[in-house]
């Protein structure tokens, strides 16, 4: 698979994961609230869409915020043990997990630089 693909499934994957995110918003505002929790989902769903965007269109600054995206999805566990939502090993997997796919992820959409300036002169 050439790079250029495997840039757009990157992009694709990460909108999917912050839509699918964004969709726990509405049923989260009704009953009780837990504003951690909130933020949290909030936090990925925005940092998701915003690196799809930014892998989508080759910006410089997409592997800061898929690597936002893995931090915040290792917060919003440690959120959901501290309001005993999930058990706490769930929650260390759920964590390595994301920071481990994020990490991964960052690292080869910042490899080498956007794929849209090479080849153009100064």
């Amino acid at each position: 698979m050439n790079r250029p693909t495997a840039l757009m499934l990157i992009a694709f994957a990460l909108a999917v994961f912050g839509i699918y995110r964004a969709v726990y918003l509405p049923g989260m505002l009704v009953g009780p609230l837990e504003p951690l929790l909130l933020v949290g989902f909030l936090l990925q769903a925005a940092c998701g869409i915003v690196a799809a965007f930014g892998v989508w269109r080759g910006a410089s600054w997409a592997p800061l915020v898929i690597i936002l995206l893995g931090a915040s999805i290792a917060l919003t566990a440690v959120f959901e043990v501290l309001i005993g939502m999930i058990a706490y090993l769930r929650a260390l997997l759920d964590a390595v997990v994301g920071i481990i796919i994020t990490l991964l992820m960052a690292s080869y959409v910042g490899r080498g630089g956007s794929s849209r300036t090479k080849g153009r002169a100064g």
